[in-house]
C-alpha cells in the first residue's frame, strides 16, 4: 500500500487578487480627491474673501449698506433674503408635495400611479432657467395685476397688513420668488417623500387597516412616524436645493440689496448678488464682498446639508 498523499491546506487565489490593491488605491484616490476639492474650495472662499471679513467685520453680517462706489459692502441684505425666500418656499412647497406623495401611495390608482410617478421625477429636472423665464414673462405680470395689487389695495392704512404687504405693484418680489423657488423643490421632494412611503412594510399598513384605521391614521400614526426622520432629511435636502438657486431667483426677486420688510419689497439673495456684480466687479474689495458672500452660502448649504445626512444616517441605524 502506498502511504495516503498529504493534504494541502493552500487555495488558489482568486481570481483578479492582483488587481484588488490597485482597486483599493483608487477607491482611495477618490475619495481623497472628493475631500481635498472640498477643502480646496473652502480654503480659497476664505482667502479670497478675508479682505472683506477683516475690513468689515461683523458689520458684514450685520449691516444692509451695499455700495461699490464707497466701497462700503454689507452682506446682510442678501444674506436675509436667501434664509426668507428659502424658508417662504419650502412653508409653501411641503404640504403639497407631502399631499402628493400621500395620494401616489394611499388614493392613486395603480395604472395611473406609475406615470403619474415619472411626471413629478421629470419636473424635478426641469433646468432651472426655465422657471426663471416663466415667473419673469408670465407669472410674475399674473401675481401683480391679480394678487398683488388687490390686496395692496384693500389693506387698511397703518395697518400691519399694509406693512406686511406694501411694495411696488410690480411682481418682482420676495413672495414671488418664494412661490417659484416652492414650485422648483415641489417635485422633488414628492418624488423622495413617495420612495419614502414606499419603503413603510405593508404589514404595518395594512394591520392599521384592519383594526379599523383610516387613511388619515395610518398615514399619521403609521406611515409618517415611521419615516419622520428620513423626511425630515429629505425636506432639508429640498431646502439646500432652494438656499442655492441663482438663476429663477434672479429674474424675479427685484434685486436690491436692503433687508426685504415685507412679503411685496424687492429683495436679493446670495447667488442672485454673485451673479449680477461678479463680472461687473472693479474694486479688488468688491470681488472680495462678493467672495465673502460666497462662502457664507457655502456654509449654510453645508450646514443644512450635513443635518440632513446626519438624520438619513441616524434614520437607518434605528
Amino acid at each position: 500500500m502506498t502511504a495516503a498523499q498529504p493534504i494541502s491546506r493552500s487555495r488558489p487565489s482568486p481570481r483578479g487578487a492582483a488587481i484588488d490593491p490597485l482597486f483599493k488605491a483608487a477607491c482611495l484616490a477618490a475619495a481623497t480627491m472628493l475631500l481635498a476639492a472640498l477643502a480646496g474650495i473652502l480654503i480659497t472662499l476664505t482667502i479670497g474673501g478675508w479682505p472683506a471679513l477683516s475690513t468689515f467685520g461683523l458689520n458684514f453680517f450685520t449691516t444692509a449698506r451695499w455700495d461699490p462706489v464707497a466701497g462700503v459692502f454689507g452682506g446682510l441684505g442678501p444674506i436675509a433674503g436667501t434664509l426668507i425666500s428659502s424658508v417662504l418656499a419650502l412653508l409653501f412647497s411641503l404640504p403639497i408635495a407631502f399631499g402628493v406623495a400621500v395620494f401616489l401611495v394611499e388614493f392613486c390608482p395603480t395604472l395611473l400611479r406609475r406615470p403619474i410617478g415619472v411626471a413629478v421625477e421629470l419636473l424635478a429636472g426641469i433646468p432651472s432657467i426655465v422657471y426663471g423665464m416663466w415667473g419673469l414673462f408670465v407669472f410674475a405680470p399674473f401675481f401683480a395685476n391679480t394678487i398683488e395689487v388687490p390686496i395692496m389695495t384693500a389693506a387698511p392704512d397703518g395697518s400691519f397688513w399694509q406693512q406686511l404687504t406694501t411694495g411696488v405693484p410690480n411682481g418682482a418680489n420676495v413672495l414671488t420668488a418664494s412661490i417659484v423657488l416652492a414650485i422648483m423643490i415641489l417635485p422633488y421632494m414628492a418624488a423622495v417623500l413617495r420612495e419614502l412611503f414606499l419603503t413603510v412594510p405593508p404589514q404595518l399598513r395594512e394591520s392599521g387597516y384592519g383594526m379599523g384605521s383610516t387613511t388619515y391614521e395610518v398615514v399619521t400614526k403609521i406611515s409618517l412616524p415611521y419615516v419622520r426622520r428620513s423626511a425630515v432629511g429629505a425636506v432639508m435636502l429640498g431646502l439646500g436645493r432652494a438656499l442655492g438657486e441663482t438663476m429663477a431667483v434672479t429674474f424675479i426677486i427685484g434685486n436690491s440689496h436692503d433687508v426685504p420688510t415685507s412679503l411685496f419689497a424687492s429683495g436679493s439673495t446670495i447667488a442672485s448678488t454673485i451673479a449680477n456684480e461678479f463680472n461687473e466687479a472693479t474694486s479688488p474689495m468688491h470681488s472680495a464682498a462678493l467672495i465673502a458672500l460666497g462662502l457664507v452660502l457655502f456654509l449654510i448649504t453645508f450646514v443644512v446639508l450635513a443635518i440632513a445626512r446626519a438624520l438619513l444616517g441616524a434614520e437607518r441605524q434605528a
